[in-house]
């Protein structure tokens, strides 16, 4: 598939309308012909010869094979058994295939495709992609912030949400949350149609919808079909797969695509395909679902009549063999020759943003927060765990006594138990990219927002205030109830260090969110991580005494750095005695004694920082790698 830079404007007067939108001379206009109807109709997608290969398992699957077609103004439907390549069809015509994958030219009115081509159409995918936790006025606001111009005022972009919420016939439940596993929200049909608002906020020309009907009862799917058939009638083509319709959404289509083991089986106007197959030797019954017909028909279940002689080949290649080949291959001619006139470019355009990086980081950073404080079952949890975890450590270790045989003991038990738990509370964060995975790549694939806005906007309202907040209000309960040295700037040091801890340990799980797709392998993985941590942490074991080629693992524990701090904040200096009255004898143990033991330096202040240093480190290094993980995801498929 040839990526190619924009024609000029006025020789496409499609994509002319997509750059102009959002000006203020424009807008309106554009805004009135989706609500009001257009007289012109929507532009024509052709493409050309399209394969696409997958790699299947080191082996090199043909999933398009030699597909060619047009696609008019109206409803366009790609109709076929399962694996039949129609979801990859439809991927290929919006620009959302790996390109290296992909053979083929696809032309807008007969001109290259411009490259940012999927960012000037929209793409609603199979399954949800907006937020539950925000009403659809929200989603929709969200939408129109991110992929407008920027220079609209907040006024004109809300003014653009409400004709998209009428068109959408909305109204009534705008104000309504999506809905999320936790709490009710819209219905499914209202759902589907808030994800085909998201789109529609650019005012595309071109719609492509992956299985708009999937997971809908059969009244809801005739609702959302019969909407993309009234937006198709301003102006729009509408471009859609889709697996088994019944008859009411069937007789909606414009022009219908069969697709049979990546090849095409038909492609004409919907209302002729009953006709082509009669002619072929395949009549269908008296009352039954076109739309049924055709699928049994691809998958060998219906029998050709004997009066056209036995079944010889295949209905992909009677299909080439026909007239109606002969008539698209004649409209393909006509584009391709057009296309020729006036040059392919072979040069792709740099993609651009509508939104500046500001922009961008307030308003993912906004969604963010309110997501957070919608969600009270995962942010006021967490806090009133920590309060009721720092009450019971603090009982437990409650006011620990300076004596040799229990006071040293108590004291790095307590610090061992309460870095354990920090550590371990991060569990949860590895879901967090996890469970936005589908949403974050549509969004930054369909350029909402860049990789690096939506993973900072993550850091600073997600990451810093759950990770930060709830540790420093276990310090503060559990420092003084345990009887830790009441020193303010030990205090400081204390929670600082605790603080840190919780925090790399949520990078590395923001890591694995990052690079593992399934939420069992990913939690897995980090707790096999935090053990070892724990391991080697100094406390388990003596790391003096493990194995020589197994030492190095202590570089890369938050358990030995937060103990190493935490153990000479609390130990350098202090004193552990036993006394016997009868025999006024005290025995005392120095706390540098167990330092020194455990190989602990602590003789200048910088053998204290250089643990924090490396717990900060540390963290921001795991942070960078998170990132890197989130770049690197494949936002093509």
């Amino acid at each position: 598939m040839s990526l190619n830079e924009p024609q000029p404007l006025e020789e496409n007067p499609h994509l002319a309308a997509y750059t102009n939108y959002g000006s203020t001379e424009t807008s309106v206009t554009v805004t009135s012909d989706a609500t009001e109807g257009a007289s012109r109709k929507g532009p024509v997608l052709s493409f050309h010869e399209i394969c696409f290969t997958a790699t299947v398992k080191k082996d090199k699957k043909i999933i398009l094979d030699n597909v060619s077609g047009v696609f008019d103004g109206g409803v366009n439907a790609i109709l076929g058994p399962t694996g039949s390549g129609k979801s990859s069809l439809l991927d290929v015509l919006a620009g959302r295939k790996d390109p290296r994958h992909v053979m083929g030219t696809v032309l807008l009115d007969g001109k290259a495709v411009p490259s940012d081509f999927r960012l000037m159409t929209g793409y609603v995918v199979q399954d949800d992609v907006v937020m539950g936790t925000l009403s659809i006025r929200e989603n929709l606001a969200f939408s129109a912030a991110l992929r407008l111009p920027q220079r609209l005022t907040a006024a004109e972009r809300e003014k653009h949400v409400d004709l998209v919420i009428q068109e959408l016939q909305l109204s009534k439940c705008a104000d309504t949350r999506v809905g999320t596993e936790f709490t009710r929200g819209v219905s499914g049909g209202e759902r589907k149609r808030c994800n085909i608002g998201m789109e529609l906020i650019t005012a595309p020309t071109i719609l492509f919808l992956d299985e708009p009907t999937s997971g809908l009862d059969a009244n809801t799917a005739g609702h959302v079909m019969s909407l993309l058939s009234s937006l198709a009638e301003t102006g729009r083509t509408i471009i859609f797969s889709i697996h088994q319709p019944r008859y009411t959404i069937y007789r909606l289509f414009d022009n219908l695509v069969l697709l049979n083991g990546g090849r095409c089986a038909y492609h004409g106007s919907s209302k002729d395909a009953i006709e082509y197959f009669a002619k072929c030797g395949y009549p269908i019954e008296p009352y039954n679902n076109p739309a049924d017909f055709f699928l049994d028909l691809l998958m060998g279940a219906e029998h050709r009549d004997p009066a056209f002689g036995p079944q010889e080949e295949p209905l992909t290649e009677i299909y080439d063999k026909s007239d109606a080949k002969a008539q698209i291959d004649g409209q393909l001619a006509v584009l391709w020759d057009n296309s020729r006139a006036h040059g392919l470019p072979t040069k792709s355009a740099e993609v651009g943003y509508k939104t500046s990086f500001g922009r961008q980081l307030g308003v993912v950073s906004t969604r963010t927060v309110k997501n957070l404080l919608r969600n009270p079952r995962t942010s006021v949890l967490q806090l009133a765990m920590m309060v009721l975890l720092g009450a019971l450590v603090g009982a437990i270790y409650w006011q620990v006594n300076d004596s040799k045989s229990s006071g040293l003991q108590n004291r790095v038990g307590a610090l061992f138990f309460i870095i354990m738990n920090l550590i371990f509370g991060n569990l949860d964060a590895v879901e967090l990219f996890i469970k936005e995975r589908a949403i974050f790549i549509h969004e930054n694939a369909s350029g909402y927002y860049r990789v690096s806005s939506y993973f900072l906007a993550k850091v600073l309202c997600d990451m810093i205030p759950r990770r930060t907040i709830p540790p420093l209000i276990f310090c503060a309960i559990a420092y003084y109830m345990i009887g830790f040295q009441s020193d303010v700037e030990k205090f400081f040091i204390f929670s600082l260090t605790m603080v840190l801890v919780a925090v790399a340990g949520s990078a590395l799980a923001f890591f694995f969110s990052a690079t593992v797709q399934v939420f069992a392998i990913a939690n897995l993985l980090i707790a096999l991580c935090y053990v070892f941590m724990m391991l080697f942490g100094g406390f388990v074991v003596n790391v003096g005494s493990v194995l020589s080629w197994l030492q190095w693992i202590k570089w890369l524990s938050f358990f030995r750095y937060g103990l190493n701090a935490a153990s000479i904040n609390e130990l350098h200096g202090k004193e552990f005695c036993d006394y016997d009255v009868k025999r006024n004898i005290s025995d005392c143990l120095p706390g540098d004694a167990y330092l020194t033991a455990q190989g602990i330096p602590f003789g200048s202040a910088w053998d204290l920082w250089q643990n924090i240093l490396a717990l900060a480190s540390m963290a921001v290094i795991m942070l960078v790698l998170a990132y890197v993980q989130l770049r690197r995801l494949k936002k093509l498929k």
